[in-house]
């Protein structure tokens, strides 16, 4: 688009102009090609590539598409939610998104922040309607998201129980979102009584296993 004055159009904002035409351009370049207005996982792995980023492995890829508000469907952006999280970033170029590699560590984040960002991480990976991960999905996330987060041990060990019992393939979002909670409140496995628990029964099974791990040593 442009204006009489031969200008592309700009976009006001509170600290810079920002180009919309560049922004809707970037964004045609990831879209899809039956689908112009999404880019699903193929789009997404383009971006990183741009970005030098590691779409399997960094985290920054789950906190980049967090910030810029990507919620309609899993495993995909729409063009009105990049168009408005570019706006929320003030970003309208590749080096402008660079710039902000560095603010997108979820060591950042405060306690509320990243329990928000937390259940996105369950949530963008869910496949088309499913409502559960597999575990083996969860255990990759788990180790992304929360490394530094929560202490090491509990993390490992959460994810080996995770690995070796048979009774659960699939997670559900309470699940994952529970695990988070419980990790904060029940620092010290010792004090946990299952008899009051309100936990999933997921935990419950956790702590069983613990307590044999322990008889073990």
């Amino acid at each position: 688009m442009w204006s009489s004055s031969g200008r592309k159009s700009k976009k006001k904002g509170s600290a810079s102009d920002l180009d919309t035409d560049t922004i809707r351009s970037m964004f045609q370049e990831l879209a899809e090609e039956d689908d112009p207005s999404v880019a699903g996982m193929e789009g997404i792995c383009k971006l990183c590539e741009k970005l030098d980023l590691d779409p399997v492995d960094d985290i920054r890829v789950l906190v980049l598409l967090w910030k810029l508000g990507s919620e309609e469907k899993p495993g995909q952006i729409t063009s009105q939610e990049w168009e408005d999280g570019c706006e929320k970033l003030r970003t309208d170029s590749i080096e402008k998104f660079k710039e902000v590699l560095p603010s997108l560590d979820p060591g950042f984040m405060d306690r509320a922040e990243f329990k928000d960002f937390y259940k996105f991480c369950f949530q963008f990976n869910r496949q088309g309607t499913h409502r559960t991960l597999d575990k083996s999905m969860v255990t990759a996330l788990l180790e992304m998201a929360l490394k530094d987060r929560i202490p090491s041990e509990r993390l490992e060990t959460f994810c080996k129980f995770l690995e070796v019992q048979k009774s659960y393939t699939l997670i559900t979002l309470d699940q994952w979102t529970s695990f988070l909670d419980f990790c904060y409140e029940c620092e010290d496995l010792s004090t946990y009584d299952e008899s009051t628990s309100a936990w999933p029964v997921l935990l419950d099974e956790y702590v069983d296993y613990m307590e044999e791990q322990q008889k073990k040593k």
